[in-house]
Formats: structure tokens, C-alpha cells, sequence
């Protein structure tokens, strides 16, 4: 990892002091820190000039104390196996958080997806997959797309597992094309959790959606829905960035645009202008003057060396670990408010369980149903959350914690440890 920070060694701490507050002994909680399984793989695959090319691949599973394993896929050419670990741990607690019947996992391959070809990014896909193929399967592990990854690798994904079969199985993995089983609502389920819980902060605090100022880093999947939904909410997003950097508004940024933009432009803010909007990087955008910060970008983004210069009196963490541990000390000194990732961003993990019910059961759902059932449980798990701040007056990440670590506590005492 970058600066050589360790996101698992991140996970561990926030988590010794969740279940320190909790009042829980070392052996209700020991086995939590460590992942049930990791797998490391090589795949070697055939490139479109002949050269062999071996990359190399993870999936780790965290939980399966409460369900199936779930969790997403990434290639970027950073990764490795402490992040994966940490990722698959986050969404361990973010399924109890929501008390989704999973637990978490996650998956990465080490490659620049930008760099492959079309059919290479398929051969690298298929081989991937067979080489995970043993741990997988909807009873046991459902992978999803996650930063590079998306229906179409989805799609190869259930393919190739369905040739190894025999049958189709829609089930093996979620956020895929709705032609092949994939959930209506979906794609937008991330970010709508995003607005969702921004709302609920919002109200908690007495303060109108209404004209708040808000910046968000990364105009991706995550990003750009919630920017689309906030701005028809009537929020005015100062500022927004990707990995060519930032624009910023005072007044506010036209975000339908900036959309046409980013549609018309190989999705990059790169070369964006319009009356009165300045270029800023993306740290200027984690420190723009703001109401609410949203991070959805990458992990360990806001760093200690940034959060004394953040000036928005909220943070919603729209992506997986985007505060460090000494960061976060720095914002809760400075009053600053986060609503952690593993309550902010779950939008995603709950819809796929409802694409997940939907492939298993062979029924589908209208988008009304998977919308306002989503909203239903991010409110309730919202207000769980809230109820464990004020009784124990701590911040909503160690609340978040908390109340996920109490249901994976209790599972393991249920079942005990075998043999």
C-alpha cells in the first residue's frame, strides 16, 4: 500500500476498541480478526500478440458465520493482499450492519485493466474465475463488481462457471446485466445509499438538504449517482474530482453537464470547463470549503496530514476505508462527524442480496419494491446506529462497530467452534 499503510492494521484497531466498548472478552471476538480462507493464484494468459503473461489474483474470505460470503472483485495494479484482507472484513461488518444474511469476502486481481484489450480482459476474467472456481458459488461465495470491474466481467464471470457446471447459474454472481439475471436498481444502489444516509444524517442534525453544500471525490459508478441524486434533492455540489483531478463551484456545479461531459469524454473530468468553475486537485477537493465531504474514491485517502485542513462539519464515506485510523482522531478532535463506510456505502451489498433472492428464488422484483426496501433498511440500520452513539457517546464508526460485532459475536457463540 501506499506510504506503506496497512488498511488491515486499520480494520484491527477500530475494531479492538468496538469490542473493547462493548465489553467483550478477547475469546467473544478472536476469531473475527482473522479471514476464514485466503487464496493466492497465478493466471497466466494468452495476450494478443502471443506472449504468455502470468498476473496475479486473490480471494479471500473473511466470515461465514452468518451466511454465504459476499463481496466484490477489483483489478487495479496496486492491490494486494493486506488491502483484500481489510476489504473483506469491511464487508463482513457491513452485512451485519446491515443485518444482511452474509458474511464478507473480496477478490482482486493485480493488473491495470486500461492496459489490456477487450478479449484479453476476458481471458484474464474466465481464467480467474476457474482458478477461484473451487471457493465460489451461490451457497458459498458471491462475488460482484467493484473498482474496474462491471457487468459485462460479471457476465464472463457466471459464464464460465456455468460451462463448468453444465447449467446456467445466475446466482454465482450479483451486478450483472439485468438479460442474465441481474436486479433492476442495481447499478444506482450504492450511490442511492449514499443519498440516502446523508439524508438521514442531515435530519438527525436539524439541517435542510435543501441548498447544503457538498463536495464528492470520485465521479464513478458511486459518485456520479450520488452527485445525480443529491443535485434533484436540491443539495448544491460545490465540488466534485476524479483521477484527472477537480472542478469546484462556490455557487454550485451544473451536474447534469458534468455528466453529459464525462459520457461524451471516456468518463474523465479531464479538459471540463463552464463559467465560473475552477480546476482544483483532488486534494483541494478533500479540504474545499464544504458542508458534507464525500469520499468515493480509493481507501486511505484522507490521511493525517489532510484531515487538519478539511473544512466540511460532515463526512458520509461513500468508499471502502477512505479514512485513516489517525485521521479519523484528527476529524472526531476537530468535531467533525463521519458516517462510516461499513452503514454509508452498503446500498451495493443490500441490493445484491435482493439480486441474490431474486436468482435463487427464479423470481424477479419491480424497482419500486428494491428502492424503498432499500431505503427501509438503511433508515432502520441508520437508527440502530444512532441509538449506540447516544447510549455509549461514541462516534457512528465505533457505533457501526459495535452494533456489527455484537451480531457476529453471537453468531460464533451459537455455533460454537468445531470440532
Amino acid at each position: 500500500m501506499a506510504n506503506n499503510y496497512n488498511p488491515y492494521d486499520n480494520m484491527l484497531q477500530v475494531l479492538e476498541t468496538a469490542a473493547q466498548k462493548l465489553g467483550l472478552s478477547r475469546n467473544d471476538y478472536e476469531a473475527i480478526k482473522y479471514p476464514e480462507r485466503e487464496l493466492k493464484v497465478s493466471i497466466p494468459v494468452k495476450m494478443d500478440n502471443g506472449d504468455i503473461r502470468v498476473f496475479e489474483g486473490y480471494r479471500v474470505q473473511h466470515s461465514s458465520s452468518r451466511g454465504p460470503c459476499k463481496g466484490g472483485i477489483r483489478y487495479h495494479e496496486e492491490v494486494d493482499i493486506d488491502e483484500v484482507k481489510a476489504l473483506a472484513a469491511w464487508m463482513t461488518f457491513k452485512c451485519a450492519v446491515v443485518n444482511l444474511p452474509y458474511g464478507g469476502a473480496k477478490g482482486a486481481v493485480k493488473v491495470d485493466p486500461k492496459k489490456l484489450s477487450r478479449g484479453e480482459l476476458e481471458r484474464l476474467t474466465r481464467r480467474f474465475t476457474t482458478s477461484i472456481l473451487p471457493i465460489i458459488g451461490p451457497e458459498k461465495d458471491i462475488p460482484a463488481p467493484d473498482v474496474n470491474t462491471d457487468a459485462e466481467i460479471m457476465g464472463w464471470i457466471m459464464d464460465t462457471y456455468s460451462m463448468l457446471h453444465g447449467y446456467a447459474v445466475p446466482g454465482v454472481v450479483t451486478g450483472k446485466s439485468i438479460d442474465i439475471g441481474g436486479s433492476l436498481g442495481r447499478a444506482e444502489a450504492t450511490g442511492r445509499g449514499v443519498s440516502v444516509v446523508t439524508g438521514e444524517l442531515l435530519k438527525h442534525f436539524n439541517i435542510p438538504e435543501k441548498g447544503t453544500r457538498v463536495a464528492i471525490q470520485g465521479m464513478g459508478n458511486v459518485g456520479g449517482v450520488t452527485a445525480r441524486l443529491l443535485y434533484e434533492q436540491g443539495y448544491k455540489i460545490v465540488g466534485v474530482s476524479d483521477v484527472s483531478g477537480g472542478v469546484y463551484k462556490a455557487d454550485g456545479l451544473d451536474i447534469p453537464d458534468i455528466q453529459a461531459y464525462l459520457d461524451a469524454h471516456k468518463k474523465t473530468l479531464e479538459g471540463y470547463s463552464a463559467a465560473g468553475v475552477k480546476k482544483i486537485s483532488n486534494t483541494e477537493l478533500l479540504t474545499s470549503d464544504c458542508d458534507v465531504l464525500i469520499p468515493c474514491a480509493l481507501q486511505n485517502q484522507i490521511t493525517e496530514d489532510i484531515a487538519g485542513s478539511v473544512k466540511a462539519k460532515y463526512i458520509v464515506e461513500g468508499a471502502n476505508g477512505p479514512t485513516t485510523v489517525e485521521a479519523d482522531a484528527v476529524l472526531s478532535k476537530k468535531g467533525i462527524i463521519i458516517l462510516p463506510d461499513i452503514l454509508a456505502n452498503a446500498g451495493g451489498v443490500i441490493v445484491s442480496y435482493f439480486e441474490w433472492v431474486q436468482n435463487i428464488q427464479e423470481l424477479t422484483w419491480e424497482e419500486s419494491q428494491i428502492n424503498d426496501t432499500l431505503k427501509k433498511i438503511l433508515i432502520r440500520s441508520f437508527g440502530q446506529v444512532l441509538e449506540i452513539v447516544k447510549e455509549h457517546q461514541v462516534t457512528f464508526r465505533i457505533a457501526a462497530y459495535m452494533l456489527a460485532i455484537s451480531k457476529l459475536a453471537k453468531a460464533k457463540k451459537i455455533r460454537g467452534v468445531f470440532p
